[in-house]
């Protein structure tokens, strides 16, 4: 393909533009936004912040003669296409929410330990759970335990740490697939007080610790999708 032909197709690309009434700078930040995947406040912010960048580029490139549309557009091939800036942009709102999830499983995971603790201790001894249900409460209040331990090194690594030394690429999926197993251990956890607690006098307790369990295995196994779905495209770009 000749030069001419080249630029006459950019030209007709253009016209289209141009026929449909679209605003350059909005459909390429709109073009962007449909690709990207994360928290919508911090996506918000940064597709604002890109859009009053391309806007600031436009009107001082409108200042020096050219042509508003044309200017915007001029703009729009300085900044790059969404090609270009997606993977920078994913990036960034991966490692948001890779923070996100590492704080909520840090927050919440531990708070297993004292539900499981409180039924296994209230009552008369011949009321208490069963010795087999309080070891495998035990074991998942560890595993709950690991993985809050396991997301303090995540927070580390992607709090003041990484501006010394880059964040890994897997980190994100690491952190999906902890919260994935803190959220197993909490479920397991409420299914395991649940059951138990019909074997002893204090089920309505045993009933509030389930009941506590599950709303934190919902919170902490959104949180962990959430990150594997950003997580995603950082790791097959």
């Amino acid at each position: 393909m000749s030069a001419e032909d080249g630029s006459g197709s950019a030209g007709a690309a253009e016209a289209d533009v141009d026929a449909d009434g679209t605003d350059p700078i909005e459909a390429h930040v709109a073009e962007l936004a449909a690709v990207l995947q994360g928290a919508e406040r911090e996506k918000t912010r940064m597709l604002a912040e890109l859009r009053e960048g391309l806007l600031d580029a436009a009107a001082e490139l409108a200042a020096g003669g050219e042509p508003d549309r044309e200017a915007a557009r001029e703009a729009v091939r300085q900044f790059g296409g969404v090609a270009e800036l997606a993977p920078g942009f994913q990036r960034e709102l991966t490692i948001v929410q890779a923070r996100h999830t590492s704080r909520r499983i840090l927050l919440v995971a531990p708070l297993l330990l004292p539900c499981w603790y409180l039924l296994a201790a209230a009552g008369p001894t011949a009321h208490r759970l069963p010795y087999a249900a309080q070891v495998l409460l035990a074991h998942l209040g560890g595993t709950a335990a690991a993985t809050a331990l396991a997301a303090a090194v995540f927070l580390a690594a992607t709090g003041r740490l990484a501006r010394r030394l880059s964040t890994p690429d897997l980190l994100p999926v690491m952190v999906a697939w902890t919260g994935t197993t803190a959220a197993v251990a909490l479920a397991l956890s409420a299914f395991t007080l649940t059951i138990a607690s019909l074997l002893t006098s204090s089920w309505p307790l045993g009933a509030l610790a389930g009941a506590v369990a599950i709303v934190f295995h919902a919170k902490i196994a959104a949180s962990a999708r959430a990150c594997r779905r950003c997580a995603r495209p950082a790791v097959t770009a």
